[in-house]
C-alpha cells in the first residue's frame, strides 16, 4: 500500500501528543518511550527478514542463538518482546507492564542496549499506547522508513519543546551534506557532542550507498553530556541496525576515547556561543594547556573555538573533518582570529560552506560549516581554501523551514569533487545543474557560487572564514545587499543567542522558585 510519510508522521505525532494533553508529563520525559515504540516496529522488521534468513539455515531442533541475528545487524526479540505480540494483547490486558517486560528483555538479550530501552509505561495511558501502536501495525513500507519517521520525531519534539533544538538534533539535509563531503567509506568516526545520532546513522547509510557493510567498514565513537539522549542515541542507531561506543561525558573536560590524533573523521553539531567553561580544568597542574586543545585557549567567554581546536586535535594524519559552526565564528576577532590563522597556516582548512537561514527547526539564522582535512597540509592544495556561498540553494519546506533536497545536496557535494579532482556522482539527479554550472572543464570559480582562495588572500580579508567576502556576487545583485544582509544576519545571531540564554535562565529560575514552595 502507498504510504504518505509526512501525513503518517503528523498523524502518530498527534497521537502522541495527548500525553501533553492527558497526563502530567512533560515531552522530553515521554519522548524515549514514544520513541521506543517507533524502533520496536523497526526493529521486528528487520529481525522478521532475519529470521526468515536463518530459518533456511538451522534446521530441525537446531535454533539460531542471539548472536547469529545479531551479527546480521538485527536485533533479537524475545517472543513476549516482539510488536505482534504486544499489539495483540487482549483490550483487559495491562499494556503499559507488558511493554515494560518488552523492553526489559529486549536489554537483557541485546548488550548494546543495555539501559537504554525505557521502563515508564505505567505512567502513559493504555488507550493511546493502543492507538500508537495500531497506526504502525499494518503498514509494510520498504527500506528505512521507520528510520525516517524516528527522525521526525526526533526533529518534532526538538523543535517544539527544546529551547536550543539544534543541540539535540539537527537537520538531516545538513548532516547528509556533511557527510557527503568529508566521505567516510572506512575508518574510526568520532563525534564529540553526538546528540541522538545524526551524524553516525548518515554516515552509515552513506557507506551502505557505495555498497558495503558500515559495521565491518566504520567504528562509530561518540560523546554527549546528557544521559537520556545518550540513551535516545544508542536507540537510534538500534533502529538503522548499528551500534557505535557512546560515552556520557562533557566533551570540555573529559576525554573518554583518547582523541587526539585517532581518528579518520570527525563529525559534530555543537552547542553555539556557549560561555561559562570553566577554563581551569583544561590546563594542567603546571598550567599546559590540554593537547585537545593545540589552537589555545580563546581570550573571550565562548566556546566555539574550544571546539574547533578539539575536531582539528582528533584527526589522524589523513583525517577529514566536517562540523557546524555559528556564522559570527567566520569573523570573529582577537585571540580566534589568531586561532583561525593557526589553523589556515597548518594548511588543513579545507573547504567553508555558508548556508540558507531557516534550515534549523529552532533557528533562523544561517550556519557556516566547516571542513577540515588533514591529508591536503602537504600537499598542493595545502595553499588552497575553497569557499561555496550556497545561502540560495535550497528547498522551501514550510514558511519557516528550508532543506537541500538530494539533487541540491549532490550538486554542492560535487563541487567539492571537482576541486578535489575527484569523480563526481550523478545518482540524486545533478548533472544537468552540473553541466549548467560548470560544463565539461571541470572545476572553475563561479560568482556569487564558488571560488578557490589562496592564504595571502585570506590574510587580507583579516583570516576571515565568511565565503561571502570572497565569492562575490552573480550578476544582478548589488554588493550593498550581500553586506547589509551579513550585518543583519549578525545581529540576528547575537539576538537569537541571548534570547536563549534568558530562556534557559527563565527555566533555572522556574525550577528553583518551585523547590523552594515545595519545602
Amino acid at each position: 500500500m502507498a504510504v504518505d510519510l509526512q501525513d503518517l508522521s503528523r498523524r502518530l505525532f498527534a497521537t502522541a501528543n495527548q500525553l501533553w494533553t492527558n497526563t502530567a508529563l512533560r515531552p522530553d520525559q515521554y519522548a524515549q518511550p514514544v520513541l521506543a515504540l517507533i524502533a520496536l516496529r523497526q526493529m521486528e522488521a528487520k529481525f522478521d527478514l532475519i529470521d526468515a534468513e536463518l530459518a533456511e539455515t538451522f534446521t530441525g531442533r537446531m535454533k539460531p542463538t542471539p548472536g547469529d541475528y545479531q551479527g546480521k545487524g538485527a536485533i533479537f526479540l524475545p517472543d513476549h518482546a516482539r510488536f505482534s505480540y504486544l499489539l495483540g494483547l487482549p483490550e483487559n490486558e495491562n499494556l503499559a507492564e507488558a511493554l515494560n517486560e518488552a523492553m526489559k528483555a529486549i536489554a537483557e538479550h541485546n548488550p548494546d542496549l543495555a539501559g537504554v530501552m525505557p521502563q515508564g509505561y505505567g505512567s502513559l495511558p493504555n488507550g493511546v499506547l493502543r492507538e500508537l501502536l495500531r497506526l504502525l501495525a499494518p503498514l509494510e513500507i520498504d527500506g528505512d522508513a521507520y528510520g525516517l519517521i524516528f527522525e521526525y520525531f526526533m526533529g518534532e519534539f526538538a523543535s517544539n519543546y527544546m529551547q536550543k533544538g539544534g543541540e539535540y538534533f539537527t537537520p538531516a539535509s545538513i548532516v547528509k551534506l556533511i557527510v557527503e563531503v568529508i566521505e567516510p567509506y572506512h575508518g574510526k568516526i568520532l563525534d564529540p557532542a553526538c546528540g541522538s545520532g545524526g551524524m553516525f546513522v548518515h554516515s552509515a547509510e552513506f557507506v551502505k550507498r557505495h555498497g558495503d557493510n558500515p559495521s565491518r567498514e566504520i567504528g562509530l565513537y561518540g560523546v554527549e553530556k546528557m544521559e537520556d539522549t545518550q540513551k535516545l542515541c544508542r536507540l537510534n542507531l538500534a533502529v538503522h541496525g548499528v551500534s557505535g561506543d557512546i560515552k556520557v561525558a562533557n566533551a570540555y573536560y573529559e576525554d573518554p576515547h583518547k582523541m587526539v590524533g585517532q581518528f579518520d573523521f570527525v563529525m559534530a553539531n555543537p552547542p553555539f556561543n556557549q560561555s561559562e567553561v570553566d577554563r581551569s580544568r583544561l590546563v594542567n597542574d603546571a598550567g599546559k594547556v590540554s593537547p585537545r586543545f593545540p589552537l589555545g585557549i580563546p581570550g573571550t567567554n565562548n566556546a566555539n573555538y574550544l571546539w574547533i581546536g578539539m575536531f582539528a586535535a582528533a584527526l589522524n594524519e589523513t583525517g577529514r573533518g566536517g562540523f557546524v559552526m555559528a556564522n559570527s565564528a567566520a569573523d570573529a576577532g582577537h585571540s580566534e582570529k589568531e586561532m583561525r590563522r593557526k589553523l589556515v597556516e597548518s594548511g588543513m582548512v579545507d573547504v567553508i560552506i555558508t548556508t540558507s537561514p531557516n534550515m534549523f527547526l529552532t533557528v533562523t539564522l544561517p550556519v557556516t560549516l566547516w571542513f577540515l582535512d588533514k591529508g591536503k597540509t602537504d600537499g598542493e592544495r595545502a595553499d588552497q581554501v575553497l569557499f561555496i556561498d550556497a545561502r540560495k540553494i535550497f528547498r522551501q519546506v514550510t514558511r519557516a523551514h528550508r532543506e537541500y533536497t538530494p539533487e541540491q545536496i549532490e550538486f554542492i557535494s560535487n563541487i567539492v569533487r571537482l576541486w578535489r579532482g575527484g569523480e563526481v556522482e550523478m545518482q540524486q539527479g545533478s548533472a544537468d545543474l552540473m553541466a549548467e554550472t560548470f560544463g565539461e572543464d571541470g572545476f572553475r570559480n563561479v560568482a556569487g557560487l564558488c571560488k578557490v582562495v589562496s592564504r595571502k588572500e585570506i590574510e587580507a580579508q583579516d583570516w576571515s572564514f565568511n565565503p561571502g567576502r570572497y565569492v562575490g556576487v552573480a550578476a544582478g545583485e548589488q554588493i550593498d545587499d550581500v553586506d547589509f544582509k551579513e550585518r543583519l544576519e549578525g545581529l540576528q545571531e547575537e539576538l537569537e543567542t541571548l534570547n536563549a540564554e534568558a530562556a534557559q535562565l527563565q527555566e533555572t529560575i522556574a525550577q528553583n522558585a518551585a523547590e523552594v514552595l515545595a519545602r
